[in-house]
């Protein structure tokens, strides 16, 4: 992140950790972001690949790179092996597809809850409520790093702004989602990454809040937030020109059709903004049904074919193996998410080829 004035607002005696409140009430303490950097760091050899895949996404939102960005993996990260695993999968892959394709890994630790839930693995690691942050956040960073040392570009949703310092270093994409588009916090941390960053459309289905959050991120603000040696701060950034905006339907009904593609090109444009988008072949356009993703990918595809140069990425849900389970500790199948339904390896093996080949 950039360069920030620490505010001075802490007695002699206070240590630089955030603190967390368990069940009980009791604070527990969490490790500064830097405490962490330093258990986990990421060597000058990884630093400056983060820094290449980075370029590479840049390069295709500005048209100076024509491949296809994917961003694709896991629903949610419950298990760091299966993920791992998966990882492996699509770095194999990457091999066979990068001439067309440029494959970025899902690696989502935080999930948005409408009510209640199961928040992810940066917040309840053991799945069980315990809400053991300390060790979420650590195996969160643990797993982004070995996903980038396979040579992987890692990609993310931050749902609180206060984790982004533990992980921000390690990421070359960044989702805010439908429901966090309009927040003024998350645009102004949108506005400090060095990552790309896809503002989703709100799940009514509204463009503008995206839009807007583009204008917004793209400018200089100041903001609190957390500091890396675990201090409040007043940020000042600088303002990041890497967003665009990912359709993904709303209430229940897709936008990634031609028409839509083109209504949302207009609004973007006369706003000033890229036009250059991304379509999330889940939720909405997928009318929460996994399986209709693959539609939703073809008629992509197709629409690039035709000439649509604009439709420059695609969001799959994917995990080893297909659909969903129920959160129950111990009798968890592998490799099978236990948020959104997700496609199985195989299908995603199958059209990510296939698109690769369709686009040579």
């Amino acid at each position: 992140m950039n360069a920030s004035l620490t505010v001075a607002c802490q007695s002699s005696k206070t240590t630089h950790t955030a603190r967390q409140r368990t069940a009980s009430g009791l604070p527990v303490s969490l490790p500064a972001p830097a405490q962490l950097h330093q258990r986990l760091p990421v060597s000058g050899t990884l630093a400056d690949q983060l820094v290449s895949q980075r370029q590479a996404i840049r390069d295709i939102l500005a048209g100076h790179d024509d491949r296809l960005l994917v961003v694709v993996g896991p629903c949610s990260i419950h298990d760091p092996t299966s993920a791992l695993e998966y990882a492996q999968r699509l770095a194999e892959l990457s091999g066979k597809i990068s001439d067309r394709i440029l494959p970025v890994m899902r690696v989502y630790v935080e999930k948005p809850r409408t009510t209640v839930g199961w928040k992810g693995l940066a917040y309840d690691p053991a799945l069980d409520g315990s809400g053991d942050l300390a060790r979420g956040i650590e195996l969160s960073r643990r797993l982004m790093r070995d996903v980038a040392m396979l040579g992987l570009p890692v990609a993310t949703e931050l749902l609180q702004p206060m984790l982004a310092p533990y992980l921000d270093d390690l990421l070359s994409w960044v989702a805010i989602g439908a429901r966090t588009t309009e927040s003024q916090p998350h645009r102004e941390m949108a506005s400090d990454l060095a990552a790309v960053v896809g503002f989703k459309n709100a799940t009514s289905g509204d463009l503008q809040v995206a839009v807007d959050a583009m204008q917004a991120a793209a400018h200089p603000h100041q903001h609190i937030a957390l500091g890396y040696e675990g201090l409040p701060e007043v940020r000042q950034t600088r303002g990041n020109a890497y967003t665009h905006v990912v359709l993904r339907g709303g209430h229940d009904e897709p936008n990634y059709q031609a028409h839509w593609v083109s209504a949302a090109r207009k609004v973007l444009l006369d706003a000033g903004q890229n036009p250059r988008l991304m379509v999330d072949c889940s939720h909405a356009n997928a009318r929460k049904d996994h399986r209709r993703q693959s539609e939703v990918m073809l008629d992509v595809l197709a629409q690039r074919e035709a000439g649509n140069a604009d439709l420059v990425g695609l969001m799959l849900e994917s995990h080893l193996n297909e659909g969903k389970q129920p959160l129950v500790p111990g009798q968890l199948r592998h490799g099978v998410s236990v948020t959104d339904a997700c496609i199985g390896w195989e299908t995603t093996e199958h059209l990510l080829l296939s698109a690769a080949e369709r686009l040579r």
